[in-house]
């Protein structure tokens, strides 16, 4: 059994929540989710409201009932949050968990840790659970919170360690319902780390009290500031089609951004693709009559809007796969070409247009995808929704698969869509954790990997995708092959990416094929239920049979649209 640490950077509570619950109850492996969240109080199973003496919007922080014990808490920035997802040993190698055990492990992890970062005269105290300062002195202080779970032998929750915050914050609560104890932290200690420093032992110490059987660690891109998701910005325009000949030069923005995760060379723009990634044009009459059909009904196909390689194959065969909710997206990821003008309204005539189109078109399979519409309260999930139930009206046999943004993690809006049960929910993570912020600077690897989780535990078969050729490495691919496997994801795509534009990310380099294949080998190995991976592999190609594969006994499907 692995144990995968993740240093995921600022996530919010619910978020890292959602993933928790995935990891628990999907998991094969071992984890120890490492992160920073943005202002939260927390309140345990048992937590008394009266020890919170604020409001907490009135200081800028979210308030949280949560499912560990004890009372009420703060994070924040500056607090170094432990979650290990581990299956915990029974009392004497049998039975139930042992908690007490547990619970002595990840404070002596925390002791250990604080020891080596020099700070020495840190241990327990009686009646209180947690890591104390000073604790036989006549002024304890408590510089790390604990708060667990263990349910079918399985932990979540775990610990929370002052490293630098704002201990004003703390202020504002009686912390774990203590009123005559202080709370301190390594800064006010006079121990001036790092939050990565602090990291870097944790994880250490961590693989060699819970990793004995393996690990492997990986990082999304260490910040100085706060901020898990960058404000949205919109890019530089549609920029040139790239050619063979033209030698332009990425964005300062983009090449900043690939520089801040490890990446400093590309493939020259003027460099000529290989045979395998390069698609062949075939205008057929069936790719004629499917064009006239979208420019009849006034629909939008992520088929061109994307750039897709496959354009010609696919409606050829007469498949290609709607995009709703406009055709503007609010986010500009670097991969893109999706247009990034400020979006319109959204047109409530769309969803029965497109339901019209698949009856029109005959098929019994149909592929929905989304712009991002942060500009909407429910991020368009609404919309998307009465697309699903539209389709389902009208040809109630049709399968549906929705490729979906993570509408800002909300879960409100997510669960208007997955009530509209998709046969398959779709979204995607679209690159490993140490390039999240240079491919797509508005969303983050464990949102993403939250949302997975959420619709898992709704009962649908999930898909998610990776995009590579941009500065991964193979093990990066399997770790995230391994963290989609982790929340229960079904199907996963893979494929090359394809530079659209002067305007975006270059390509780092060109995957063989046989590296493809043993990717989706590797990925069906740790029991994903279709990997479908080749260079012009894309989310929506072969979704049909993709769902076929993941979801056998599901009928036979012969179109997708």
């Amino acid at each position: 059994m692995t144990l995968r640490i993740r240093w995921l950077g600022t996530v919010r509570y619910t978020d890292a929540h959602a993933l928790q619950q995935g990891l628990h109850h999907e998991s094969p492996d071992d984890h120890l989710l490492l992160l920073e969240h943005p202002h939260v109080y927390t309140l345990g199973v048992r937590a008394d409201m009266e020890h919170v003496l604020v409001p907490p919007a009135s200081v800028g922080a979210e308030l949280v009932r949560a499912d560990r014990g004890g009372d009420v808490t703060y994070h924040g920035p500056g607090q170094l949050v432990g979650y290990p997802i581990l299956t915990v040993p029974g009392k004497r190698g049998g039975g139930m968990a042992d908690t007490v055990a547990y619970v002595r492990s990840v404070e002596q992890l925390v002791i250990d840790a604080l020891v080596e970062l020099g700070l020495p005269d840190v241990g327990r105290l009686d009646d209180y659970p947690g890591v104390w300062v000073e604790p036989g002195s006549d002024a304890p202080r408590k510089i790390a919170a604990i708060g667990v779970k263990l349910t079918r032998g399985r932990s979540m929750h775990g610990f929370a360690l002052n490293v630098d915050p704002d201990m004003a914050m703390f202020g504002h609560i009686v912390p774990c319902g203590i009123p005559d104890k202080a709370v301190t932290s390594l800064a006010a200690e006079g121990i001036g780390v790092t939050m990565q420093d602090v990291v870097d032992v944790v994880a250490r110490l961590a693989a060699e009290r819970w990793g004995q059987s393996g690990w492997e660690r990986a990082d999304v891109v260490w910040r100085e500031h706060h901020a898990d998701l960058a404000p949205f910005s919109r890019g530089e325009g549609p920029g040139e089609i790239v050619k063979e000949q033209a030698p332009r030069q990425p964005s300062a923005r983009l090449t900043g951004r690939l520089a801040e995760a490890g990446v400093t060379e590309g493939l020259s723009i003027s460099s000529r693709k290989p045979d395998h990634v390069k698609a062949k044009v075939r205008i057929t009459d069936d790719y004629v009559r499917l064009k006239k059909t979208m420019r009849d009904l006034d629909l939008v196909t992520v088929c061109e809007e994307a750039g897709c390689p496959n354009i010609f194959e696919c409606w050829s065969d007469g498949t290609a796969t709607f995009m709703v909710a406009g055709e503007r997206c609010t986010r500009k990821c670097g991969f893109c070409l999706v247009d990034t003008r400020k979006p319109q309204p959204l047109d409530a005539g769309e969803p029965d247009r497109v339901a019209e189109a698949v009856e029109h078109m005959g098929l019994s399979f149909a592929v929905l995808t989304m712009v991002a519409r942060d500009d909407l309260a429910d991020g368009a999930a609404g919309h998307v929704a009465d697309t699903i139930r539209a389709i389902r009206a009208r040809t109630p046999n049709v399968g549906v698969e929705a490729l979906i943004s993570d509408c800002k993690g909300d879960p409100e809006s997510l669960q208007l869509i997955f009530d509209a049960r998709p046969d398959v929910l779709n979204h995607n993570i679209e690159s490993v954790a140490r390039l999240q912020r240079a491919v797509r600077p508005s969303a983050g690897y464990a949102r993403s990997l939250s949302v997975l989780a959420r619709a898992k535990a709704a009962g649908l078969t999930t898909k998610s995708s990776i995009i590579v050729g941009m500065g991964e490495t193979d093990d990066e691919v399997a770790q995230t092959l391994a963290d989609l496997r982790g929340v229960g994801v079904d199907i996963v795509t893979i494929g090359q990416y394809l530079r659209p534009t002067t305007n975006h990310l270059p390509v780092a380099r060109w995957v063989p094929p046989e590296t493809f294949e043993a990717w989706a080998a590797e990925g069906e190995a740790m029991g994903i239920g279709h990997v479908e991976a080749s260079p012009l592999t894309r989310s929506s190609y072969h979704a049909r049979q993709a769902a076929d594969h993941a979801t056998a006994g599901a009928g036979a499907r012969t179109d997708v649209v």
